[in-house]
Protein backbone atom coordinates (compact mmCIF):
# COMPACT_ATOMS: atom_id res chain seq x y z
CA UNK A 1 0.00 0.00 0.00
CA UNK A 2 1.72 3.16 -0.98
CA UNK A 3 1.92 6.04 1.79
CA UNK A 4 1.16 9.61 0.19
CA UNK A 5 4.17 10.53 2.90
CA UNK A 6 6.71 9.18 1.26
CA UNK A 7 5.98 11.28 -1.79
CA UNK A 8 9.45 12.65 -3.34
CA UNK A 9 8.44 15.88 -1.18
CA UNK A 10 8.93 14.36 1.44
CA UNK A 11 11.72 14.47 3.77
CA UNK A 12 15.06 13.16 2.86
CA UNK A 13 16.44 9.80 5.25
CA UNK A 14 19.29 11.48 6.88
CA UNK A 15 16.58 14.25 8.21
CA UNK A 16 14.23 13.39 11.29
CA UNK A 17 10.96 13.76 11.13
CA UNK A 18 9.12 15.21 14.16
CA UNK A 19 6.93 12.65 16.07
CA UNK A 20 3.26 12.67 15.67
CA UNK A 21 0.23 12.95 17.78
CA UNK A 22 -2.94 11.65 16.58
CA UNK A 23 -5.18 14.15 17.14
CA UNK A 24 -9.02 15.47 15.90
CA UNK A 25 -9.05 19.80 15.52
CA UNK A 26 -11.32 21.61 13.39
CA UNK A 27 -9.39 24.02 11.77
CA UNK A 28 -9.32 26.31 9.01
CA UNK A 29 -6.77 26.77 5.98
CA UNK A 30 -6.76 29.94 3.71
CA UNK A 31 -5.37 30.16 0.24
CA UNK A 32 -4.95 32.85 -2.63
CA UNK A 33 -6.82 29.83 -4.87
CA UNK A 34 -9.48 28.68 -2.74
CA UNK A 35 -10.09 31.27 0.22
CA UNK A 36 -11.03 30.32 3.66
CA UNK A 37 -12.74 26.89 4.38
CA UNK A 38 -12.48 24.67 7.32
CA UNK A 39 -10.38 21.05 7.59
CA UNK A 40 -9.83 18.45 10.11
CA UNK A 41 -6.66 17.63 11.57
CA UNK A 42 -5.99 14.52 12.49
CA UNK A 43 -2.40 14.27 13.33
CA UNK A 44 0.35 17.12 14.65
CA UNK A 45 3.66 17.58 15.43
CA UNK A 46 6.04 20.35 15.98
CA UNK A 47 6.61 21.39 12.68
CA UNK A 48 3.20 20.56 10.59
CA UNK A 49 -0.11 19.15 10.62
CA UNK A 50 -1.81 16.39 8.53
CA UNK A 51 -5.57 16.28 7.98
CA UNK A 52 -8.26 15.98 5.11
CA UNK A 53 -10.74 19.12 4.06
CA UNK A 54 -13.22 20.09 0.97
CA UNK A 55 -10.30 21.07 -1.53
CA UNK A 56 -7.46 19.25 -3.40
CA UNK A 57 -4.24 21.31 -2.09
CA UNK A 58 -1.41 21.82 -4.53
CA UNK A 59 2.08 20.22 -3.61
CA UNK A 60 4.43 23.51 -2.77
CA UNK A 61 1.17 25.90 -2.56
CA UNK A 62 1.75 28.32 0.13
CA UNK A 63 -0.96 28.21 2.88
CA UNK A 64 -2.31 30.35 6.04
CA UNK A 65 -3.33 27.91 8.82
CA UNK A 66 -5.77 28.47 12.16
CA UNK A 67 -5.20 26.33 14.64
CA UNK A 68 -7.71 26.64 17.93
CA UNK A 69 -5.04 28.77 20.56
CA UNK A 70 -2.41 29.93 17.84
CA UNK A 71 -2.06 33.17 16.31
CA UNK A 72 -2.86 32.54 12.19
CA UNK A 73 0.54 30.80 10.76
CA UNK A 74 1.93 30.13 7.26
CA UNK A 75 2.72 26.79 5.93
CA UNK A 76 3.63 25.01 2.84
CA UNK A 77 1.93 22.03 1.90
CA UNK A 78 4.39 18.92 1.16
CA UNK A 79 2.08 16.05 0.12
CA UNK A 80 -1.34 15.84 -1.19
CA UNK A 81 -3.54 12.47 -1.51
CA UNK A 82 -6.89 12.94 -2.82
CA UNK A 83 -8.45 16.06 -0.28
CA UNK A 84 -5.51 14.59 2.39
CA UNK A 85 -2.83 16.88 3.47
CA UNK A 86 0.19 17.47 5.09
CA UNK A 87 1.70 21.36 5.95
CA UNK A 88 4.95 21.97 7.21
CA UNK A 89 4.47 25.23 9.52
CA UNK A 90 7.12 27.66 9.41
CA UNK A 91 6.13 28.45 13.36
CA UNK A 92 6.47 25.52 15.52
CA UNK A 93 2.79 24.35 16.64
CA UNK A 94 2.42 23.67 20.45
CA UNK A 95 -0.35 20.95 21.32
CA UNK A 96 -0.99 21.48 24.87
CA UNK A 97 -2.43 24.94 23.32
CA UNK A 98 -4.98 22.93 21.25
CA UNK A 99 -6.07 21.36 24.22
CA UNK A 100 -6.30 24.24 25.78
CA UNK A 101 -8.21 25.76 23.48
CA UNK A 102 -10.78 22.85 23.53
CA UNK A 103 -11.26 24.02 27.45
CA UNK A 104 -9.25 20.68 28.18
CA UNK A 105 -12.72 18.49 27.41
CA UNK A 106 -11.33 16.04 26.03
CA UNK A 107 -11.52 12.84 27.68
CA UNK A 108 -10.56 9.04 27.71
CA UNK A 109 -13.59 6.37 27.16
CA UNK A 110 -12.63 4.41 29.84
CA UNK A 111 -12.27 7.31 32.29
CA UNK A 112 -15.92 8.33 32.00
CA UNK A 113 -17.42 5.42 31.36
CA UNK A 114 -21.04 4.46 33.66
CA UNK A 115 -22.33 1.29 33.01
CA UNK A 116 -26.17 0.27 33.71
CA UNK A 117 -27.95 -3.03 34.28
CA UNK A 118 -31.12 -3.33 32.20
CA UNK A 119 -33.75 -5.85 32.88
CA UNK A 120 -34.60 -7.86 30.09
CA UNK A 121 -38.27 -6.54 28.73
CA UNK A 122 -41.47 -8.56 30.23
CA UNK A 123 -43.68 -8.87 27.00
CA UNK A 124 -46.82 -11.28 26.95
CA UNK A 125 -46.44 -13.89 24.84
CA UNK A 126 -50.19 -14.69 24.68
CA UNK A 127 -51.39 -14.70 21.14
CA UNK A 128 -55.15 -13.77 20.42
CA UNK A 129 -57.58 -17.03 18.97
CA UNK A 130 -54.62 -19.47 20.18
CA UNK A 131 -55.38 -21.50 23.74
CA UNK A 132 -53.03 -22.99 25.61
CA UNK A 133 -55.06 -25.47 26.81
CA UNK A 134 -56.84 -26.90 24.14
CA UNK A 135 -54.72 -27.34 21.47
CA UNK A 136 -52.71 -30.44 20.94
CA UNK A 137 -49.59 -31.06 18.71
CA UNK A 138 -50.49 -31.14 15.09
CA UNK A 139 -53.89 -29.06 15.69
CA UNK A 140 -52.17 -25.59 15.77
CA UNK A 141 -54.88 -22.98 16.49
CA UNK A 142 -57.72 -25.60 16.38
CA UNK A 143 -60.13 -25.24 19.06
CA UNK A 144 -61.75 -28.56 20.93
Amino acid sequence: MSNPEASPASPAPDEKRQPRQSRLVKAALACQRLGQFDVTIRNVSLTGVGGQGPHALQIGERITVFLPGHDAMLGTVRWVAGNRFGIETDKPIETVRLRAAHNDQLVTADSKAEFQIVPAPKISTWRPGLSRATSLPGHFGVKR
